[in-house]
């Protein structure tokens, strides 16, 4: 039980790491597709794209990891992305600073 609070702990941890969070994304859209789509706008360290357990099918949306800011950018500044007729929704991801945080307590 604590190995799993552990590993799931450290996903959202790494999910801050990412550029763009992405959603609205087809049922039949791949990481790997994802992956090739967002190439046109420079390198892609990583894509996640989680998938529900008790379904077996992706949850529809994923996070992007481009090499430099300059590519996070240019995907930012095209008007819309469609991939098999839908519209995705981006949304830049912001880092902040575990100081910068709200105080959940407040």
């Amino acid at each position: 039980m604590a190995a799993a609070s552990a590993v799931r702990a450290a996903g959202r941890r790494s999910r801050r790491l990412f550029d763009i969070f992405v959603a609205e994304i087809p049922w039949t859209v791949s990481s790997k597709e994802l992956k090739e789509y967002f190439s046109q706008f420079g390198s892609v360290q990583r894509c996640q794209l989680p998938f529900d357990r008790d379904t077996g099918f992706h949850r529809r949306y994923c996070w992007i990891k481009f090499s430099t800011p300059e590519e996070v950018q240019s995907v930012l500044q095209k008007d819309s992305h469609v991939l098999e007729g839908s519209k995705l929704a981006l949304k830049q991801q912001i880092r902040r600073r575990r100081s910068q945080r709200k105080n959940p307590r407040e």
